[in-house]
């Protein structure tokens, strides 16, 4: 039998007007290091953003999101930090910030498998 692993997550949110603290969840940042698993998982509901704020650069949040990707994935294209180990690549990326693109605080639980779980939390913290 399979045993449960330890995982680690954060919500990441767009948060068009930084001054206003209002956001909407896009994605699922999640960390499995026993699985080796690091990835980003987003999906941009234009039309509910645009809601908070209708001069949103959707061409450049996309750019931020695939960049995270890239760090997520060790690729080169992720610049410098990509080439951190995956645990620290995790750590940055969940760095609180007050910019367009945030991270929730990181929160654990235990999965069997983290691929799985990541599509369980777009489904529950971004789809609905």
């Amino acid at each position: 039998m399979q045993d449960r692993t330890l995982y680690e997550y954060a919500v990441v949110r767009l948060v068009p007007r930084v001054e206003r603290e209002e956001f909407v969840n896009i994605g699922v940042l999640l960390y499995c290091r026993k699985q080796k698993y690091a990835k980003l998982l987003f999906h941009i509901d234009e039309e509910r953003c645009r809601l908070l704020h209708k001069e949103i650069d959707f061409e450049q949040i996309y750019a931020h999101l695939k960049s995270i990707q890239h760090i997520c994935k060790g690729n080169k294209e992720g610049g410098a930090l990509a080439m951190l180990d995956q645990t620290e690549r995790f750590r940055w990326i969940t760095a609180k910030r007050s910019t367009l693109i945030q991270c929730s605080a990181v929160h654990p639980g235990f999965c069997l498998d983290a691929a799985e779980t990541h599509q369980e939390l777009m489904e529950k913290l971004v789809y609905s």
